[in-house]
């Protein structure tokens, strides 16, 4: 995104093929002055087509075929809206998501892939395994390793190319795990590998020999059981794991766009656009008119700087470019082990050098995905403060409560307040107005934006202004916004202030509150805020702690080193970012409406874990004469953030939070008892008596509380 420059065109990439990863590569080398680039795919990461035979020989892991899309799309300066696209109209120019959302665009284009199962099979929804989608065929398979027996069988439906590799990937790591398979690969036709020479197919077919892969043909499937398939031909094949590869065909959705479609599959011209104006289409979901050709990711590739250019040309007014695929490319094919088949032109080579060629090419197009170029900080000018480069940071500053202004200027700053008014008071984490039925609880927030997508930031912001109503045992009432939406045109803020709103109303309306207004104005970025209230006899008070009390605390913590993480695209040692910030976005995005109605009976005290960190917000609770102790295995943490923090990683308000602590805090999960947590979780202090069955009614919600220590006595 742009900051310096209006915002006035949307363009929208629907799903994350290999075209699209590329476009968005060269988007982040030289982006678009004016233009919010937006990606909808449901996964925040993409598996690359090239590797997964190799993946499922065991010859790389899972995670070194697979596109971070979550750290791509923070290089690209792009929206990375996590769902599955489910319809398009390209007169209202909308997209229909599977979350019941609407994304608008003025420009637009799709890489959705193909999808290789078989619905019109009785049984296969429920016994098959699809190959396409790549991420969950690797995933199945990676489990069905994990408890397969020592004689499988294994049945492939499709004997092209792709089903032949993944038949002799099988072969071979099954053999290197020491188990006696049983392999067949099912083809209706009178003989496999219809798109190869015979030269080629004769390598292919002697490989399959050589690992004991049958072939069955002339024959389909006709019912998909637990533990056999039933063929057309009345045999019926022993399966303990049934894989379909069966040709491609296009996503269902496809079929009520209203575009010009070829057997399912989006028709497009030289410049890939469709029979639509603005919206384009690439990889196997588009068929080229002027050039048919079979599906293949060398086409997708191929592509990719065509659509980078008419995108942008299009959103000029520019000529667009037109793309004309080669008469034939090199392709090279699996043999299971690490050798490899080659074919163009009718002729064939194969061997181990051909594997190494292959792994080569791989290489090279997964390292684009690797590593980008550093962000270079602003240059700081001759002449300036001596502090100046110590109070910028060597690292972006965090949003959300990253970055809230330390504790102590913030206290210090607060002291300057007159007395409360006993009927008018400051409250502990939200204000306080009490009347002859009860009291009302009056707090505000706001969150700079550390998530591009505005009907998230909505969702989140909403959820984290609730939790301090939700802390005093309050039941929410009413919102006011305060929404500051960054520089754009008339039509692209409209779009931005619905999603936010659309956002923040899906939290609001489950939990009770009207959203009655509020304010906006533009700036320099995105800021989402709202001025919350809540009702209820009585608060719950923030310091009520008593000696023996068990805390519990309802969210994992790591939030803040996570999202520091994406902001900077850290590479994790072990993982990939992506699904890493996936999950911590839907802790943060679990509303605390039960874990409120649960706890605020028995919380002598409560308190909701945001800025200051775990054991800020714990001191803040302890009253003279209190101390805490912590279980720091008992500590609930997210996945990957304690990796993240062993790496350095840390949110821009860690430091302040650790110096304003006492000596004694510092020790175990330090890192994590003073990361800033955005939408975190309720810390209550219970009675030991009521301790296990308050648990016990927080998990049976559903919710993933913890027992994390004891309010003890302070011995000095």
């Amino acid at each position: 995104m742009q900051p310096d420059f209006p915002i006035t065109r949307d363009i929208l990439l629907i799903g994350g093929g290999h075209c699209h990863a590329l476009v968005l590569r060269q988007w982040g080398m030289k982006p678009m002055a004016g233009v919010r680039l937006r990606v909808i795919n449901p996964s925040p990461i993409a598996p690359y087509t090239g590797m997964l035979p190799g993946a499922i020989a065991g010859h790389y892991t899972i995670d070194q075929i697979m596109i971070d899309l979550v750290r791509l799309c923070r290089f690209a300066g792009a929206e990375v809206i996590l769902d599955r696209a489910v319809g398009l109209d390209p007169v209202a120019k909308t997209v229909a998501l599977a979350s019941g959302r609407s994304v608008a665009f003025d420009i637009a284009s799709i890489d959705i892939g193909i999808t290789s199962d078989l619905p019109q099979t009785e049984g296969f929804t429920d016994h098959g395994v699809s190959a396409k989608p790549l991420g969950g065929y690797a995933a199945k398979w990676e489990a069905f390793l994990q408890t397969a027996p020592e004689a499988p069988n294994l049945v492939i439906i499709g004997g092209g190319v792709g089903g032949v590799e993944l038949a002799l990937a099988q072969a071979y790591r099954m053999q290197q795990t020491g188990r006696r398979p049983t392999i067949t690969v099912v083809d209706r036709n009178a003989q496999p590998l219809g798109n190869m020479g015979p030269k080629a197919r004769a390598g292919m077919v002697d490989a399959m020999r050589r690992y004991g892969v049958d072939l069955h043909l002339n024959a389909h499937p006709v019912r998909i059981l637990a533990d056999a398939v039933e063929l057309s031909d009345g045999t019926r094949l022993p399966s303990d794991f049934t894989l379909s590869v069966a040709g491609s065909r296009p996503q269902d959705w496809l079929q009520d766009t209203g575009l010009d479609l070829h057997q399912g599959f989006i028709t497009v011209g030289p410049t890939l656009e469709s029979s639509a104006r603005d919206i384009f289409a690439v990889g196997d979901c588009a068929h080229l008119s002027h050039a048919p050709r079979p599906k293949s990711g060398v086409y997708a590739v191929r592509e990719a700087p065509y659509l980078f250019h008419n995108l942008r040309a299009r959103a000029a007014g520019a000529p667009l470019r037109r793309y004309q695929p080669q008469r034939d490319y090199l392709k090279l094919a699996s043999l299971g082990d690490k050798r490899a088949l080659a074919e163009k032109f009718g002729l064939r080579s194969g061997g181990a050098w051909l594997w190494w060629l292959k792994d080569n090419i791989d290489e090279r197009f997964m390292a684009k995905f690797r590593d980008y170029p550093a962000m270079s900080a602003p240059k700081l000018p001759e002449l300036r403060p001596r502090d100046l480069g110590a109070v910028m940071g060597a690292k972006p500053m965090c949003g959300g409560c990253g970055s809230k202004l330390p504790s102590g200027a913030l206290g210090r700053a607060l002291a300057v307040l007159p007395g409360a008014d006993p009927d008018k008071t400051p409250g502990d984490d939200a204000a306080i107005l009490r009347g002859p039925d009860g009291a009302q609880v009056l707090s505000t927030d706001h969150l700079r934006g550390f998530v591009s997508d505005p009907w998230l930031m909505g969702q989140l912001a909403a959820i984290h202004s609730l939790g301090d109503v939700w802390a005093m045992g309050a039941v929410p009432q009413l919102a006011l916004a305060q929404i500051i939406l960054p520089r754009a045109s008339d039509v692209v803020g409209e779009r931005f202030l619905a999603d936010i709103l659309d956002g923040a109303q899906s939290v609001f309306g489950p939990a009770g509150a009207t959203l009655g207004g509020g304010h906006t104005t533009y700036g320099a970025e995105m800021v989402v805020g709202f001025t919350v209230t809540g009702t209820c006899a009585q608060p719950v008070p923030k310091r009520g702690a008593r000696e023996g009390d068990v805390l519990i605390l309802t969210k994992p913590l790591g939030t803040g080193i996570i999202l520091a993480a994406e902001m900077q695209m850290i590479r994790p040692r072990s993982g990939l970012l992506g699904p890493i910030w996936r999950d911590c976005l839907a802790s943060m995005a679990r509303p605390m409406v039960a874990d409120a109605a649960i706890l605020t009976p028995v919380a002598r005290a409560m308190s909701d874990v945001t800025g200051f960190g775990l054991a800020g917000h714990l001191c803040e609770m302890l009253g003279e004469g209190l101390t805490a102790t912590l279980d720091h295995a008992a500590l609930p943490v997210l996945d990957g953030a304690e990796g993240l923090a062993g790496q350095g990683v840390a949110s821009t308000l860690a430091p302040a939070n650790r110096a304003a602590l006492r000596p004694e805090w510092h020790g175990p999960r330090e890192d994590l008892l003073v990361d800033p947590q955005t939408c975190g979780g309720l810390l209550a202090a219970v009675s030991p008596a009521q301790a296990d069955a308050t648990l016990a009614d927080l998990r049976a919600a559903g919710i993933p509380a913890s027992i994390i220590g004891r309010v003890e006595g302070d011995p000095a």
